[in-house]
């Protein structure tokens, strides 16, 4: 897949200036990304972090793509192209980090577990002035967050995506399709190989195996519909699932929470 790489032309869509340089080492920024979305791939030469104070975001870069449930966040280093999606009513509070600031351990895309100081840090960073004091109490609140930013805990809430790209269309399809059960061989014989070799074809590309792979996909896909309310009985079976029990145990192994006390505990941490 080709990905177009760009500058700071997205960041007007957003409300954000198009700085040329981040004014100072932090800059933190609140959008309301469902009446401005920023569905097309995009980069910027500073490093970012996304947290959903409501709702659920995705970021989809090249590599892979990075869900951040309920009490996590997305970062995302400089000039890596990606493009955001999230649910409809999300709050989205973003952090601009110039890469000279950057804490050791982020130079990858991944997921955090946003604690309730980090959370509490990123929002009041919201409201701090553009061009701050680096030397008084705001300056000093930046160097807390970023202390904060590099021990926050890693969330494994990555999809993984294959560079081989009939393998990257049927995961595209399979992603989309979350409901649909066909098996390994039904899909190895569709491609015209062994099932042995699509077997080892998908450990090798996502470090996934398949059933691992689509059960992180299905996992991901309903983190959306549960957001917007939708019972976990009819959750379950639109990601595939044959009953809701199965459905509970698996997303509670992946989320360390059932869906009632992830989305429960959102509504509690954002009043």
């Amino acid at each position: 897949m080709n990905y177009r790489r760009t500058d700071t032309a997205a960041a007007t869509k957003t409300g954000l200036p198009a700085f040329q340089a981040l004014p100072r080492p932090v800059y933190g920024h609140v959008a309301a990304p469902a009446r401005q979305p920023i569905g097309h791939h995009h980069s910027h030469p500073w490093a970012q972090l996304s947290y959903a104070a409501r709702g659920v975001i995705e970021v989809k870069a090249e590599e892979g793509s990075y869900i951040a449930p309920p009490l996590c966040a997305v970062w995302i280093p400089a000039r890596i192209v990606h493009r955001v999606q999230c649910s409809s009513d999300a709050e989205i509070h973003r952090l601009y980090v110039d890469p000279h600031a950057q804490p050791a351990g982020l130079a990858q895309c991944q997921v955090l577990a946003v604690t309730p100081l980090l959370r509490e840090l990123i929002r009041a960073f919201s409201r701090v002035p553009v061009e701050y004091d680096e030397g008084g109490p705001d300056g000093r609140l930046a160097q807390v967050l970023l202390d904060q930013l590099a021990a926050a805990p890693k969330v494994d809430a990555i999809l993984p995506w294959p560079q081989d790209a009939r393998l990257r269309k049927l995961c595209a399809e399979m992603h989309r399709h979350p409901d649909r059960t066909t098996p390994l061989a039904g899909h190895a014989d569709r491609l015209g190989v062994s099932e042995k070799s699509l077997s080892r074809m998908f450990v090798r590309q996502t470090g996934l195996s398949f059933r691992a792979w689509r059960q992180r996909s299905r996992l991901m896909a309903a983190l959306p519909l549960l957001q917007r309310g939708d019972r976990v009985t009819d959750v379950a079976i639109a990601c595939g699932y044959d009953s809701m029990s199965a459905f509970i145990a698996a997303f509670r192994e992946r989320f360390k929470a059932t869906p009632g006390q992830l989305f429960h505990r959102e509504e509690r941490t954002s009043e």
